[in-house]
């Protein structure tokens, strides 16, 4: 039993298939062109019945045990009857194929959808326990995890999977149909061995406008015409719906799944599925289209509409020719712009005529092209509207839209600055952009007592409320980098709490404010060492903010591959930094690119991967545009990273010279980072400094590290020991095992070996937690490559304990075949060859 799309043809084919040469396999399909003809259905093994005898039931149930019997003969083996489309099945088939269940003479596999259901003869069965049910359901999001790693070869982001899983809405038919599309349309493309996104899924294409026509038109006219009127309006009123096409339609659609309800008030419904709205939309002609939006006008007035369904009024009414004020176009463009709906918010946005109004206009198409990666053409627009929006509300976002747009393009801020200059000399200008200029050039320099001082200003100054809170918060934010940079993270945290607390007066803004202050706050809690605070600030994000996730997925990931690194969980960071980087190749707004790419470098050439290290080093060198407050660590992990490659001493000399240099002298917390990498690399002469510099770095990191250096120069191996536990105690994995490590070779060196083994026992423990399976050797194949799904890993864990594939089939309940498949599968991830290599390849 299952909807239209989710797999029961393909279901029963594949039963036919693998049973046909053990069984004598027949095949029937019901019809509604044959639902209201007694034994219609059944007219193949009938044909030798008087017209008389084939109204019969008895005659028609004889007829088919006679079939029967006469294909058995010929090899036999037992019957297996196929039906499907059940449901179409009228009522005396459905007692004759009942009669042959009861009998024994049949073996049953019948596919039917929910609505209208089984016939009552086959529902029975059911009932009795003569028959079993099996419900199909749509594909959760980890199923389609494993079915994009089934089809496609190579690494499968998260993000991707989200999509995907999103615009099909779990069905199998959609997905199949998109994935299709989405490749021939090069929309979904591999990039260095990661599946990505080029842009929004096709809802046009063959494959998907196919099986959305085909669907559409088995349904009752009925409900044709409601699935028009909700993806053409939706989300739209339900009593409006419902009031045009009758209440039991709309019943129905919401039983069957296809329509949601939202629950606000009023109620109102969409469809379940956007992708599928769209295809239907793409379906309709305009001249239908205005038919159907005069016939819902009626039912819909303005005062019922709001949000995104306010949006889509005004979108459907300019695909219908008809002119919208344009106060109205700049009120849709700004909720299509909150959606991150870009495509709508540049085309509402572009038919404003207004000349009052085209400035505010082209800002938020300018928005929407900066949302989608088009920062050359978003700064040309945003050049020639910049100057009129300075006295509106939203000229401080503009402004700094204006100046990432630009630095993204690879122009320096001082450029910037000296346009802002010469515009605030004209008599009546605010001095407001000088303040905005001021903030992002101290930020730029992460000057905490500067931006301190700036950000006061803008506190004080004479400026109104609207444009006094951008420049606070946008202050505040600037101002928690410069202090965790400086070593303060404490005051980091609090100033970044400060700015996020402005950011509910600032919903709706053009800039991403919110995005720039969550980055902030994370990097604080990321140099206090708070792991899993900085990590519950992302998840709460990504809950909150799922319409632009597209947007800024490739920022946030690279702050969990950072914090990540920071944890020493290197095969982990290199499965989120790999995709987070091709990402920021596409659309890259917090301009983290060459931070991310130096990172990437890092962590290859520290698991040995040296073709990735190699081009994620060219990615660092090549980069056009990145945040100047991130080139001092952008280079020291890419120092780093060439000694892990080399090991010729000049990487670490790049590192020294970077550790000595000025601009490292005042930030204290980023130069305990670099001293970190100078230690990992084997050079304990940075010992004393890492002590010296930890003492005056707030935060558990920098505490531990004092700790680890501490017991480091007394040389106890009992008391490193301790030192470990400690450390491991407090959830600094990484460090203990480098304490352990120490602590092993101190209690070799002393003559006790017993101790020695058990500190060696404690790093394994370490390197097991912190997954790292070649921790002593050169890393074998990309951590991206060996990504196993949920169903592999159980699989795998169970072929390890020496279960054999029909053992593993039993306890998993699934098929031999699968078994086999998923071992397959898996071999070719890990590079093996046969069972006994797997244990070898996974973490002991």
């Amino acid at each position: 039993m299952a909807g239209p799309g989710l797999g029961k043809t393909s279901l029963t084919d594949g039963i036919v298939e693998r049973l046909s040469d053990e069984l004598n396999v027949l095949q029937m399909h019901g019809s509604s062109a044959l639902s209201n003809v007694p034994f219609g259905v059944l007219t193949p093994y009938t044909a030798d019945l008087t017209a008389e005898e084939s109204i019969s039931p008895v005659a028609v149930l004889r007829s088919m045990w006679t079939y029967f019997e006469k294909l058995k003969t010929v090899n036999g083996a037992p019957v297996l009857l196929v039906v499907d489309d059940a449901h179409y099945l009228d009522e005396g088939s459905a007692g004759v194929v009942a009669d042959l269940i009861s009998a024994g003479w049949a073996t049953v596999v019948a596919a039917a959808r929910p609505r209208p259901g089984l016939p009552r003869p086959l529902d029975q069965l059911w009932y009795d326990g003569l028959a079993e049910r099996v419900d199909l359901r749509l594909l959760n999001r980890e199923q389609i995890e494993e079915v994009l790693a089934h089809v496609l070869d190579g690494t499968v982001p998260a993000a991707t999977v989200d999509a995907v899983w999103s615009a099909s809405g779990g069905n199998p038919r959609i997905l199949d149909a998109l994935l299709h599309d989405a490749a021939e349309a090069g929309v979904l493309s591999k990039r260095n061995g990661i599946w990505i996104l080029l842009g929004p899924l096709p809802s046009d294409g063959d494959r998907i406008g196919s099986v959305v026509a085909k669907e559409h038109l088995r349904r009752p006219q009925d409900e044709q015409e409601a699935l028009k009127l909700v993806a053409l309006a939706g989300p739209v009123s339900r009593k409006a719906i419902e009031d045009i096409s009758g209440a039991a339609v709309v019943r129905s659609l919401l039983e069957q799944q296809v329509v949601v309800e939202h629950p606000s008030i009023p109620a109102e419904l969409s469809l379940g599925n956007v992708l599928l709205a769209q295809t239907i939309r793409n379906t309709i002609s305009v001249s239908r289209s205005l038919q159907l939006l005069e016939k819902t006008r009626p039912h819909l007035p303005d005062t019922l509409l709001h949000g995104e369904g306010r949006t889509r009024s005004v979108e459907w009414a300019l695909e219908c020719g008809l002119r919208i004020p344009d106060a109205a176009l700049i009120e849709a463009s700004r909720e299509a712009l909150d959606r991150f709906r870009n495509t709508s918010a540049r085309m509402i946005a572009s038919k404003v005529q207004d000349p009052a109004l085209i400035p505010l206009a082209q800002a938020i198409q300018a928005r929407a092209l900066f949302n989608d990666g088009y920062y050359l053409e978003a700064a040309s627009l945003l050049d020639g509207c910049w100057e009129a929006l300075l006295n509106h509300a939203d000229g401080p976002a503009v402004l700094l839209l204006r100046a990432f747009a630009h630095q993204a393009n690879g122009q320096s801020l001082a450029g910037l600055a000296e346009e802002v200059v010469a515009v605030t000399g004209v008599a009546g200008t605010p001095q407001w952009p000088l303040t905005l200029m001021a903030l992002l050039r101290s930020g730029g320099e992460l000057d905490a007592a500067g931006l301190a001082a700036e950000v006061g200003t803008a506190a004080g100054s004479a400026v109104d409320g609207a444009t006094g809170l951008p420049l606070h918060a946008m202050g505040g934010a600037l101002l928690a980098h410069a202090l965790t940079a400086a070593g303060r993270a404490d005051e980091g945290v609090e100033a970044a709490l400060m700015a996020a607390s402005e950011l509910p007066a600032l919903e709706g803004s053009l800039f991403f404010f919110p995005e720039l202050v969550l980055g902030r706050l994370v990097s604080a809690y990321l140099a206090m060492g708070e792991w899993e605070t900085a990590e519950r600030e992302l998840n709460n994000y990504a809950s909150a903010h799922s319409p632009g996730h597209a947007v800024f997925n490739g920022s946030l990931q690279i702050l969990r591959g950072y914090s990540l690194l920071r944890q020493g969980r290197m095969e982990r960071a290199y499965q989120v930094l790999l995709p987070a980087v091709e990402a920021l190749r596409l659309n890259d707004p917090l301009q983290l690119f060459r931070f991310g790419a130096s990172l990437g470098f890092y962590v290859a050439a520290r698991l040995g991967d040296t073709a990735q290290a190699q081009r994620l080093e060219r990615d660092c060198r090549d980069a056009v545009a990145g945040a100047p407050a991130h080139d001092l660590l952008a280079a020291a992990h890419c120092a780093a990273a060439a000694e892990y490659l080399a090991r010729d001493g000049k990487g670490l000399a790049s590192l020294h010279t970077l550790v000595t240099a000025a601009e490292a002298a005042g930030r204290t917390g980023t130069l305990l980072e670099l001293l970190a990498m100078c230690w990992e690399l084997g050079d304990p002469s940075v010992i004393p400094m890492v002590q010296n510099v930890a003492r005056t770095v707030d935060g558990r990191w920098a505490g531990a590290m004092l700790t680890l250096a501490a017991g480091w120069e007394v040389g106890d191996g009992d008391a490193l020991m301790d030192t470990a536990a400690a450390l491991e105690e407090a959830g600094f994995v990484n460090l203990a095992r480098e304490a352990y490590a120490r602590a092993s070779t101190l209690l070799e060196q002393a003559g006790e070996r017993r101790r020695s083994r058990q500190a060696v026992a404690q790093r394994e423990k370490c390197d097991h937690e912190l997954g790292e399976r070649f921790r002593e050797g050169r890393f074998i194949a990309a951590a991206p490559a060996v990504h196993l799904t949920r169903r592999e890993q159980d699989i795998v864990g169970l072929a390890v304990q020496g279960y054999t594939d029909r053992e593993i089939a039993q306890k998993l309940m699934v098929s031999v075949r699968t078994v086999e498949g998923h071992l397959y599968r898996t071999y070719v991830k890990l590079g093996v060859r046969s069972r006994e290599e797997l244990e070898s390849a996974l973490p002991k």
